[in-house]
């Protein structure tokens, strides 16, 4: 188990879609752990140290934040660069930033209002879907991102297909010939847009439709369904792995205590110290009484750091 990746996770979670999909091209086994759509999360609350978001994952005394970071360590774990976000080309990058921005947030705006509430009634029930809109809209107070509405946010939306079918005209996925972190990144938008309204995809987007079952026909691989206190103890018994190489040119904060949060949305602190910056991420350590030092690791670009 400390070896092993686990992913604490929800089902309907568009960003872990986006990882469970890897999982499915590369044919891996990993350890599933379900937590509740939105805060408290008292299976990754004590490891993340109250990560707002959610997937995280976890190798042993090593938790990985947001989804840039997690792809890295799968590509790492697969042995497959092109899962790596930092490895696509320079097309493939627009159109995930594309995605993963403007077109991600206009996804559920983009849906009706009835269907989105019917389709929240469905899955919660109604206790849990008062619960889970409260914390969403909690979540956005002070964002500096904005979800677009009505007739705007399907305008981007329709943009986005529109750019999205022209490019996959001439190729079987978004980098080309075979699968890579852009076609995950492009689908899990359109993936939460379709799941929130439950129609199919515009028969205008012939090419998208193509590829999007393409994709989804990867599956989520070998998933092993594992209990909290299982992943616990994969922390408690062991230790964090060697710290990378610290990128001296931002070594500012090293070994200074502080925290470290999301700069867009959902920006609840993680406290801790810093003990490692990379080109790619930030690294910090927290000393807890439950599980000894665990490493927590985050992306650079999008998060900030505040010493103490």
């Amino acid at each position: 188990m400390s070896e092993s990746l686990i992913l604490h996770h929800y089902d309907r979670s568009p960003y872990a879609e986006k990882i469970r999909l890897m999982f499915g091209l590369k044919g891996m086994r990993w350890h599933s752990v379900l937590s509740p759509a939105q805060p408290p999360r008292p299976n990754v609350d004590p490891l993340s140290g109250g990560y707002r978001r959610i997937p995280v994952a976890q190798i042993g005394a090593d938790i990985f934040c947001d989804t840039f970071i997690i792809a890295k360590e799968v590509a790492r774990l697969a042995d497959a660069p092109e899962l790596d976000p930092e490895t696509v080309s320079e097309d493939a990058a627009e159109i995930m930033r594309t995605a993963q921005g403007d077109a991600f947030f206009a996804a559920i705006g983009a849906v009706s209002p009835l269907s989105l509430l019917w389709n929240l009634l469905s899955g919660f029930g109604l206790a849990g879907t008062l619960r889970f809109v409260s914390d969403r809209v909690g979540m956005m107070q002070g964002a500096t991102v904005k979800a677009p509405q009505g007739a705007q946010a399907r305008s981007i939306l329709a943009n986005f297909l529109a750019a999205l079918d022209r490019h996959l005209a001439d190729r079987e996925f978004v980098s080309g010939a075979c699968p890579s972190v852009a076609d995950f990144s492009a689908y899990h938008p359109l993936w939460l847009h379709l799941s929130a309204g439950g129609s199919p995809l515009d028969a205008r987007y012939a090419n998208v439709r193509r590829w999007f079952d393409r994709v989804a026909a990867f599956g989520q691989g070998e998933r092993v369904e594992t209990s909290p206190e299982q992943a616990f103890e994969a922390a408690k018994s062991a230790d964090p792995r060697p710290l990378p190489e610290t990128d001296r040119a931002a070594d500012v904060y090293t070994g200074r205590s502080g925290s470290i949060a999301p700069s867009d949305y959902g920006t609840v602190p993680v406290a801790g110290t810093l003990v490692a910056v990379t080109t790619s991420r930030w690294i910090v350590a927290r000393d807890t009484e439950r599980f000894g030092t665990l490493h927590v690791h985050f992306p650079r670009k999008g998060y900030s750091i505040t010493p103490a």
